[in-house]
């Protein structure tokens, strides 16, 4: 606690001082020493009493405004002298960058009205005792950062821009903060012929972090000019329990039934009991009653049956100062059969492994020959998305089309999937190895299987290579843009004018054969797969699809807004605006096509317990938080003793006027 009174004198130098006022005052008191004097006129003995007048003690002081000037300039002075001063914040340095969280985390209201507007506070404060002249930019960051208000001088406008800071559901990372915050303080150097030079002066600042600290470390990163202050935001013993995990599965009763799965965290000291509600459509649907140990999770399962279309929702009865990881939300989806399109001369191996009853299930498989690539209406099909799948057997488009594909027998076009050099034919590989982690791969053994020709690949970056031989790689799995085209570098059958010859004998009794094609419709194809909208974290992007050929689809958002999402140059529907949690509705020409959720399930959001006797590490600087400011006494002697000089040109002023009278 800082004193509000500084002592500057002993006792016995009080005492004189303390003689000071009483002595002016006697001075003013003290008998008039009269002269006997004869005059010829009575109008001097009128003023002779009215000087008997003013000896009268109160008279004198009604009259006397010297005297009563002259004991406030003495009171001032001797105040002056114990420096009297209040507990105030004062600003390090003369450029000043205030980072301010607006993360999940800086929502909870254990601090009011929440950890965010008392963050805006204390910015607030800082601005006002900036000293004139000195400058200051604000940044903002959760997940990503962004410059509020670049440097100024201009208090106003700072308190402003301050202001527009909104609280978000997102993640919190600090390094793009420092990033932009080193942009100015840290200026980078230039190589020249003449040596290497800086670019900029650097401008050395005191950087203001306001946040609760639920970010990691960032060891890579240098401050330089940049001095770190870490204002702990919100209360250390901050208890929450959240929903950190909300899924949809189907029932080992049949995939056409569901189950709700759900995770509950206790981010707390002491053991909670919680209710758990499911709703369906608003509806209330199911209820568990749950006790969660501290600093502990807990499952819960909801059996569904099977559900009509709508939205699903999860949610705890909390009194928590956290309420957004208190729901969790999911779309339920009207199942749909994927499209796929077989463009081939003729493979009866591959048609019956694409027309077995579960294959029937997961999607339409239309058949086409080789001649149907220089089609004009197969390539504004192709061009606009209508299938989900495209197999091209022993042929290749001369454009790739706006859907997923899998080649086989030949390379895609343009696509540098055998290196610099032409693609390298091969003949008798030996499997050797496979990714059965890999959705397409899964069950999928290849234990016994020869294969005639092939050639090999060389797959581009980001690609994942499925079979692997002992003369080169045999299948992989690759990016382009929104889709994914798997290749098959080897013929499952050769097609000639005499007929066709097996080229492997794979799909010859083998299970693997139909599986890896089954596999291939639910990864690939669209399938009917989940009848659950994904979910994604605020945010991030989500890739939307198009029941039928369309060039914009429209998603209304939780709170209403429709927002129109044109087809992109990949030929998918790229939705980012991402920020509000809950149910997004995806429509097409005024009917719903599908749902996804926007959830926060982010458990290092949602223990919320503030880091303030934490490091932080930034850099090689550890940076300890602190939850008030560093103590400083706002001064006031100075305009005790300026107030008290400007008392005595009063008085002086008033003295020289009555004397001149």
């Amino acid at each position: 606690m800082l004193p509000s009174f500084v002592n500057m004198l002993a006792w016995w130098q009080w005492s004189l001082l303390a003689l000071v006022p009483p002595a002016i005052v006697a001075l003013y008191f003290l008998k008039l020493k009269r002269t006997p004097l004869e005059v010829p006129s009575t109008y001097l003995w009128r003023k002779s009493i009215e000087d008997l007048h003013v000896n009268r003690l109160w008279q004198r002081l009604r009259q006397n405004i010297l005297l009563l000037l002259q004991l406030l300039v003495l009171l001032l002075a001797m105040t002056a002298l114990v420096r009297p001063g209040w507990r105030g914040t004062t600003l390090l340095g003369t450029r000043s960058i205030f980072l301010v969280d607006h993360s999940a985390s800086m929502s909870a209201t254990d601090v009011r009205p929440s950890r965010l507007e008392e963050a805006k506070r204390r910015v607030g404060e800082l601005i006002e005792q900036s000293a004139s002249g000195s400058e200051a930019m604000i940044i903002s960051f959760a997940d990503t950062a962004q410059v509020v208000q670049e440097f100024t001088d201009n208090r106003r406008l700072l308190r402003q821009r301050l202001q527009t800071i909104q609280p978000t559901a997102r993640g919190t990372a600090l390094l793009g903060a420092l990033q932009l915050a080193a942009g100015l303080a840290n200026p980078g150097r230039t190589a020249t012929e003449a040596g290497d030079q800086q670019v900029a002066d650097p401008l050395p600042a005191t950087l203001y972090l306001f946040s609760d600290g639920n970010f990691p470390a960032v060891p890579d990163f240098a401050l330089g000019n940049l001095t770190p202050v870490f204002i702990a935001i919100g209360r250390p013993d901050a208890d929450n329990v959240a929903i950190t995990a909300f899924m949809i599965r189907p029932s080992e009763a049949g995939p056409q039934r569901l189950q709700a799965f759900g995770q509950l965290a206790n981010h707390g000291r002491t053991d909670r009991e919680v209710t758990v509600e499911l709703l369906m459509n608003d509806v209330l649907i199911d209820a568990d009653q749950l006790r969660i140990q501290a600093d502990g999770s807990r499952g819960v399962v909801f059996d569904l049956g099977e559900v009509p279309s709508g939205s699903l929702r999860l949610q705890i009865n909390s009194t928590d100062p956290l309420v957004l990881d208190d729901v969790a939300q999911a779309g339920i989806n009207t199942p749909r059969r994927g499209r796929v399109l077989l463009v081939t001369p003729g493979n009866a191996a591959v048609q019956s492994a694409l027309a077995t009853r579960h294959a029937r299930e997961l999607a339409v498989v239309e058949t086409a020959g080789p001649d149907v690539l220089s089609n004009k209406q197969y390539q504004q099909e192709s061009a606009a998305g209508r299938y989900d799948l495209v197999i091209y057997d022993q042929c290749r488009p001369a454009e790739m089309p706006q859907a997923n594909t899998l080649l086989i027998g030949r390379l895609p076009p343009r696509a540098n999937w055998h290196g610099d050099r032409p693609a390298k034919a091969v003949s008798g590989p030996q499997v050797i190895d496979t990714d059965r982690d890999h959705p397409v791969m899964q069950l999928v053994d290849l234990d016994g299987i020869l294969i005639g020709a092939s050639a090999t690949l060389d797959p581009p970056q980001g690609s994942t290579v499925l079979i692997d031989s002992n003369l080169g790689k045999l299948a992989a799995i690759g990016p382009r843009g929104a889709f994914q085209d798997l290749v098959l570098a080897f013929e499952i059958v050769h097609t000639t004018a005499a007929g066709a010859v097996f080229n492997t004998n794979w799909p010859l009794g083998q299970l693997s054969f139909p599986t890896f094609f089954l596999n291939v419709l639910t990864h690939l194809g669209g399938g009917q797969g989940p009848a659950w909208g994904a979910s994604v974290r605020p945010g991030d992007p989500i890739q939307l699809r198009s029941d039928v050929p369309a060039d914009t689809l429209q998603v209304v958002t939780p709170r209403g807004a429709v927002e129109s999402v044109p087809r992109d140059r990949n030929g998918s529907f790229s939705f980012r605006r991402t920020e509000e949690l809950g149910i997004y509705r995806v429509q097409q020409e005024g009917a719903v096509t599908g749902r996804f959720a926007v959830n926060l399930l982010d458990g290092v959001e949602s223990d919320i317990r503030t880091r303030r006797a934490a490091t932080v590490q930034i850099g090689y600087i550890d940076v300890t938080g602190q939850g008030d400011w560093e103590p400083a006494r706002l001064e006031t002697w100075r305009f005790l003793l300026l107030s008290a000089l400007g008392v005595l040109l009063v008085e002086w002023y008033i003295y020289c006027r009555r004397v001149t009278m």
